[in-house]
Formats: C-alpha cells, sequence, structure tokens
C-alpha cells in the first residue's frame, strides 16, 4: 500500500490541471457500486510523506470513477496509455502515479488517459495476521479499467490514437490491476451497457511497476496468484522492482515474470538492489528512477513507437 506520512490540507474532490477534464466512465450508475465512508476527499502529504523532497497528493474514497485525456505535446506516435495510480487499492496516488506520468508519456507523443478507479476495497486485500485472501464484494477497478480501455479503443480515430497500440500502466496496486486486466479481457466483468463495451478491452502492451497482490498468499508459497490465468493471449509485459521494496515483495514480480515466461508472453523484467516502495517518476541518485527510458527503448523494440 502506498503510505502517505502526515496528511494534511484536505479538499473535496480531484481536479485535473487547467486545460484537461475528467469525464464519468459510465453513462449513468457505476455497476456494482458499494458504499464508502464518505466523499471524496484529496489530501497532501506533510513533511513525513515526502518523495523526492516533494508532496505527494492522494485522493480517497473515489466512487465515481472518471477519465482524463492528456493529448500528445509533440509529434503523435498514435499509442495511448490508461494509467492506474496506487494505493493499495485503499487510495489513489494521483500526482506521484498518475499526473506525472502522463506529463512524460505526452512529452514522449503518446496519449495518456488517467483513469480515477473506485477504492477502497475495489481489489485484494489481506488480512494482517494470516495473510489470507479477502475479496471485494465486487471487482470495481477491474470494472473500472475493462470499461476505460475499451472506451479509449471505441474512440481511437476521434482522438487520433492506433487502436493496436493501446497499453497500460500501474504502480503498485495499479500495477496488480494492470496484470488482472491483462489476464482478464475475452469478457467484460459486468453487463455490458453500450456500444463501447462491445470493442475489445485487451491492452497491447502492460507495464506494471513495483507491483503487489501478485503471490499466492494462502499457502504461502512462491506461486502465482490463481486469479491472475496468465495464457498465450496476456500482452507483451514490462516489469521493475527493488529488492529492498518492503511493501510488495520483489518476489510478485518474480513470479508473474515466469509465468509469462512459461506462457511464451514476450516479458521484460528490471530489478534493483535498491529504490524501495512508491517512488513514481521522481528522479533521485538511485538508478531505479531512470526507469522510463527502459520503457520507452522496449516500447520502441516492441513496434509501439518509434525507436
Amino acid at each position: 500500500m502506498f503510505a502517505s506520512g502526515g496528511l494534511c490540507a484536505q479538499t473535496p474532490v480531484w481536479q485535473p490541471s487547467p486545460g484537461h477534464t475528467q469525464v464519468p466512465i459510465w453513462p449513468g450508475a457505476a455497476p456494482d457500486s458499494q458504499p464508502v465512508a464518505g466523499p471524496e476527499i484529496v489530501k497532501s502529504s506533510g513533511k513525513d510523506g515526502l518523495i523526492a523532497g516533494r508532496q505527494v497528493i492522494e485522493i480517497d474514497n473515489v466512487s465515481q470513477p472518471t477519465m482524463t485525456v492528456y493529448s500528445p505535446t509533440v509529434k503523435n506516435t498514435g499509442a495511448a496509455v490508461v494509467v492506474f495510480p496506487g494505493g493499495g487499492y485503499q487510495i489513489l496516488a494521483i500526482d506521484l502515479e498518475g499526473t506525472e506520468v502522463c506529463d512524460w508519456l505526452t512529452a514522449k507523443g503518446i496519449t495518456c488517459v488517467l483513469l480515477k478507479y473506485r477504492v477502497p476495497d475495489s481489489g485484494p486485500a489481506y488480512h494482517d495476521d494470516c495473510q489470507c485472501n479477502i475479496h471485494p464484494k465486487a471487482p470495481t477497478a477491474l470494472e473500472d479499467a475493462q470499461r476505460t480501455v475499451g472506451l479509449v479503443r471505441f474512440h481511437a480515430t476521434e482522438w487520433h490514437i492506433d487502436p493496436h497500440k493501446i497499453g497500460v500502466l500501474g504502480f503498485s496496486a495499479g500495477g496488480h490491476l494492470v496484470a488482472n486486466i491483462s489476464t482478464h479481457f475475452a469478457q467484460r466483468s459486468y453487463a455490458p451497457v453500450d456500444a463501447a463495451d462491445k470493442v475489445s478491452c485487451r491492452p497491447d502492451f502492460a507495464v506494471a511497476i513495483y507491483p503487489g497482490h501478485m503471490m499466492e498468499n494462502t499457502t504461502r508459497e512462491f506461486e502465482l496468484n490463481p486469479e491472475i490465468p496468465v495464457t498465450a493471449s496476456t500482452p507483451p509485459t514490462f516489469l521493475l522492482q527493488n529488492e529492498d521494496d518492503h511493501v510488495d515483495n520483489v518476489k510478485d514480480s518474480l513470479v508473474y515474470y515466469i509465468a509469462l515466461q512459461k506462457a511464451g508472453v514476450p516479458v521484460e523484467m528490471h530489478l534493483y538492489a535498491q529504490g524501495g516502495h512508491a517512488f513514481g517518476l521522481r528522479r533521485t541518485k538511485l538508478p531505479v528512477t531512470a526507469w522510463p527510458e527502459l520503457v520507452e527503448t522496449w516500447l520502441g523494440s516492441i513496434g509501439m513507437i518509434s525507436e
């Protein structure tokens, strides 16, 4: 889970930067809506929650999922990435693992679609004492992810996107959501509501940065979570994690890598000795924080952008 330290400066309902508009992803009420503890709240971290010397913005109690489209600021490559911020399926680290990602991608000619998916309790969670799976009442985060990828493909021509170059990128719990949609795209997790739900929601590529919830925790064995059924149809995947990540174990990436490799899925993995967890794109002296350059090279190698 994303750790934010002391929090202050609460404000209601997150808004993107000027010039960008978030829009609901569902035409009416979202399917399987669950009660939340209160209204949506935006919080900024205090001095104890700095990442690379800067505060972090998180969103709590998201019940109305939205997407925000960020168009390329340089020549359009035709590629698009739907971004899933992390936060343990409890909150969303909306700047560190969201808007800052869009700033990077759009500067590389890639359309970025930032998904504000429903939290809390919209994905796997665990008892601290026994590490047993506690399942949410409905897979609402996966529903939101499937809906959004479908919407991007449905509007590809309008948004100047190649419908065969739509990927997903996520951090921590968002990294798990990357794996979840990468292995659950043949059928929607909800009843289709319109024409956008009739197009494929399969990502063409996937990037999971320090992903969590990937291991089978009921037996504590080195096995992939059975709810992530990797097949040969799982999209090409990029994985990155640190060996000193004490929030999501490096084994989370390793078990997924092995499963992808066994299934014949193109996969690239990078492991670093130091860097911990929840650093986003913020550069420090640690080599791992140069990972965006590795992703750019990889995207070129699989034909999503020009090398």
